[in-house]
């Protein structure tokens, strides 16, 4: 799942992803903790404590595997063979790929060279669960491609927990831009198309004179991306202040917020979800991520299309767990799957908003990204300040 114009899943090579099997097996009896999940209050991060198994530490995949079929398999949730493998909702996995099917044990600290590490040019970053190449890069203000080089990574690798990624000193290109500031200077900004019907990227980036890949660096889109009518796109980034040493504040800067006017089948779903998580207890903050959620994955519409074979509200996907196609495209099952909690449709199967430990301290983004394991999470944020005046305006 993830954002459905995620940028590309890092760790793991192109390949088909095997099509779920008709015939599921049943999730063991010691993996299912229904008792447990329907004692807790609804507005309590439910943890799901891992049964004892004696599973092998890794496995290797077979025809017509899926991620969620091994995590059957061995009685584990697929969310958890995702991360335990530095993988995505969108990811996919291919025969005699290496599997990790049990908790990784802690990375032990680093030794004494940490200390040593100053005097190069270089750092490091212990991968935790969740990481991917494109976070950490934006963590450490570097790129992936000086990832890769520091590193000897492809797009086609794969990051663990645990492993120990070699970071590059920031490159010394932004003083180098400073010293010639004339050259960004030029390119107003501000200038913003509505889309309509019929609108592509290419067309509007020729109307206003303009490259498809610059309207794609300012509106953090990508060539997966799709534009909807009434959607508001930002013909060139604004212009940074030369003056006041752009560099170094750079790296602090946000995606900016984004609007929208709902049509009325939007309107209809932003009220679902408003209803649903009144009823299930969960509060406004909640509400405005499933909503902000699900205008990223399906700009709040419940579309029986997407990237592989994610449907609906929020793109989910049969083959990693969320349920049937038809299950997925019943709206108010796919928003109560979304909450979780002790009353999600789903089980234990997948983890919900509910069930992640702590979600309501987390940032607004984190928490949305906790539950969809996007390749773009900052693009939730984006919707925050407009997903609360959605929940004033149907809620």
């Amino acid at each position: 799942m993830n954002s459905h114009a995620g940028y590309v899943q890092l760790g793991v090579p192109a390949a088909v992803l095997g099509v779920l099997a008709s015939a599921i097996a049943a999730v063991p009896a010691h993996a299912a903790v229904p008792a447990e999940r329907g004692s807790e209050s609804r507005l309590t991060a439910l943890p799901r404590v891992l049964p004892a198994t004696t599973n092998p530490t890794n496995y290797t995949v077979q025809a017509g595997d899926t991620v969620f079929s091994i995590a059957q398999r061995f009685g584990l949730r697929t969310v958890d063979v995702l991360t335990w493998n530095g993988l995505g909702w969108r990811s996919v996995i291919y025969p005699g790929q290496t599997l990790r099917v049990t908790a990784p044990a802690s990375a032990p600290a680093p030794a004494a060279p940490a200390p040593a590490a100053p005097a190069s040019t270089s750092t490091t970053h212990t991968v935790v669960a969740g990481d991917t190449i494109f976070a950490i890069a934006q963590k450490h203000g570097t790129s992936v491609a000086s990832i890769f080089a520091a590193n000897g990574l492809s797009s086609a690798s794969v990051i663990y927990p645990g492993q120990t990624i070699t970071i590059s000193a920031a490159p010394a290109a932004a003083p180098a831009q400073t010293a010639a500031p004339a050259a960004v200077a030029p390119k107003a900004s501000g200038a913003t198309h509505t889309v309509v019907a019929g609108d592509t990227v290419f067309a509007i980036a020729q109307k206003h004179g303009v490259s498809v890949s610059t309207i794609y660096a300012a509106n953090g889109l990508s060539a997966a991306s799709i534009i909807y009518p009434g959607q508001s796109i930002a013909i060139s980034a604004p212009a940074p202040a030369a003056t006041t040493a752009p560099a170094a504040s750079a790296p602090a800067t946000s995606a900016p917020a984004r609007t929208a006017v709902l049509n009325a089948p939007q309107a209809e779903n932003a009220a679902m979800i408003i209803r649903i998580g009144r009823e299930l207890g969960v509060s406004d903050r909640g509400i405005a991520i499933a909503l902000a959620t699900s205008m990223v994955e399906s700009w709040l519409r419940n579309l029986d299309w997407g990237d592989r074979d994610s449907l609906g509200l929020f793109q989910q996907r049969p083959s990693t767990g969320w349920g049937t196609a038809d299950q997925i495209m019943d709206r108010d099952r796919s928003i109560r799957v979304f909450y979780g909690g002790a009353h999600d449709p789903n089980g234990t199967t997948t983890r919900g908003l509910l069930d992640i430990a702590g979600w309501e301290g987390m940032a607004f983004k984190d928490a949305a990204q906790a539950v969809q394991i996007s390749a773009y999470p900052d693009r939730y944020a984006q919707w925050e300040a407009q997903a609360y005046e959605w929940i004033a305006l149907y809620g």
